[in-house]
């Protein structure tokens, strides 16, 4: 039976209902935007995709579509597996990322439950088993709806892979932070969980410390994984080299087994390029691979930065491989290193989920040539358009003023892409473009969430995996914008 649901602020989501359970951390009933908060932090929601922002926004779909038309099925039985070196078990190389779930057609506040079981229905029956999701995904939903979902299946058909995610100082308390860790098991409907992460790491050792460390929280997940209700245990890293290294030195005591980290061929070279506080993917997956520590990838297309790249790049792959898509290069280039055990993504739409079982159903692997062009030819040439390095992520969100940064960020990255960015009053195609970008940003961003709304707080800068400096790059284009509007002639 499906009950609509409502919370306190009068969103309504579509979930069978279940006698006597609550959603999130609650005893029962929905979490509201406000009580997510409260839990969460105002400021420090970091890893959650709010309601709204749960929708894939494949903002550049027209030239994503196209291929999606002319899309064939993936075969069944051809999925490309990795081993789990601790246990043995097969591991598929896709694994789904359930923190941009599906919402109903014309309703993005309103989660569809009904597609959410089709596409995970169809990934199993594809040889995908790896699903990943966390309590602060999509405001606290995505751990039920995954549950939901996973729960029609017999539980030796899947992995499970889900986060210590206590972002909120209260979340440090030891107390707190079990709670959080037995929700997810109420939460997914299971008894243990193959895959735990401590989420989003790297920021500075102290603050490792005090989250995992000094409250007894790594003693209490060691001892779970004893007991067998955490089958792998390891973390999620955005952050400083040193604090990698550090975390990593610590293998002899914590004996990680899995490690989570962002790989793409725009990352293995240039991430510290493009933010002095990011780690270049190859050092990563090198010290990885010294400690025999197998890698999860999370962001293999930069939210989806390295599916719409600029026409001319696109036009280029496409001459190498027409029958693939653009996205499918990147998913090779992350599947293609034998330390990886799964690729993430976040699937919204079925178009994606068939395009990349397309891509490991199963694996090419590319060859060191096709590996050097795209992460020293294509990724100079990205490198080079000095683009926000934005990834749609959503971390920053949200905001407390209500400003949507990412929609913001990669509308000025397509039109800069395109080649349609307004370029000053000297440029013959000025007014046309001025024109374009005026009217396409109103279509895509609401104007009360604009960046003339942006107070220069700063809450969101700290949450940005990128290192944005995301105030500063939201005045630049508010600047813009108010230059485009004063100028018309």
């Amino acid at each position: 039976m499906i009950e609509q649901n409502k919370n306190k602020q009068g969103v309504s989501t579509s979930l069978p209902h279940r006698e006597g359970q609550g959603v999130g951390l609650l005893g029962g009933g929905l979490l509201s935007r406000r009580t997510f908060l409260k839990l969460f932090g105002t400021g420090t929601v970091a890893t959650a995709a709010t309601l709204a922002g749960c929708k894939q926004a494949d903002k550049a779909g027209g030239k994503a579509a196209e291929e999606y038309k002319n899309q064939v099925e993936p075969p069944v039985g051809k999925m490309t597996y990795r081993k789990n070196p601790k246990t043995g078990e097969k591991v598929s190389l896709l694994g789904y990322g359930m923190m941009r779930l599906p919402t109903k057609p014309g309703n993005d506040n309103e989660f569809d439950q009904e597609m959410i079981n089709r596409q995970i229905d169809y990934a199993l029956e594809h040889g995908l088993n790896y699903i990943d999701t966390s309590p602060v995904y999509c405001q606290g939903m995505s751990e039920r709806c995954t549950g939901i979902a996973l729960n029609r299946h017999k539980r030796s058909e899947y992995f499970v892979a889900t986060k210590l995610s206590n972002f909120n100082p209260d979340y440090h308390q030891r107390e707190k932070a079990i709670e959080m860790y037995r929700n997810s098991l109420k939460e997914l409907q299971v008894d243990y969980i193959d895959y735990y992460l401590l989420h989003a790491v790297g920021g500075a050792m102290e603050e490792f410390q005090k989250r995992y460390v000094d409250n007894g929280i790594m003693d209490f997940l060691m001892q779970e994984r004893e007991a067998g209700r955490i089958r792998n245990l390891g973390f999620s890293f955005h952050g400083k080299q040193e604090v990698f290294d550090e975390i990593l030195a610590q293998h002899d005591k914590y004996h990680w087994d899995f490690v989570q980290i962002e790989l793409n061929y725009l990352d293995w070279d240039f991430a510290n390029e493009i933010s002095k506080n990011n780690v270049d993917a190859h050092y990563l997956y090198d010290e990885l691979q010294k400690l025999q520590i197998p890698a999860v990838i999370m962001e293999p297309l930069l939210g989806g930065r390295l599916a719409n790249l600029p026409q001319y790049l696109a036009t280029e792959l496409k001459s190498h491989a027409p029958e693939r898509s653009v996205a499918s290069w990147a998913f090779r280039y992350a599947g293609t290193p034998e330390g990886v055990l799964t690729v993430l993504s976040g699937m919204t739409y079925m178009e994606h989920l068939k395009d990349n079982l397309l891509s490991y159903c199963p694996l090419q692997p590319l060859t060191d040539d096709e590996m050097r062009y795209l992460d020293k030819e294509v990724a100079q040439k990205i490198v080079g358009l000095e683009n926000i390095p934005c990834n749609d992520c959503k971390y920053c969100m949200p905001c407390p003023y209500g400003i949507d940064i990412p929609a913001i960020f990669v509308h000025y990255n397509k039109c800069k892409n395109e080649g349609s960015l307004p370029m000053g009053a000297g440029d013959p195609e000025y007014r046309k473009h001025r024109r374009q970008y005026l009217i396409s940003l109103d279509r895509v961003v609401p104007r009360d969430r604009q960046p003339d709304h942006c107070i220069q707080c700063g809450q969101c800068e700290p949450h940005c995996p990128q290192s944005i400096h995301i105030p500063r790059e939201l005045a630049k284009i508010d600047q813009m914008i108010e230059e485009l509007k004063q100028n018309d002639s």
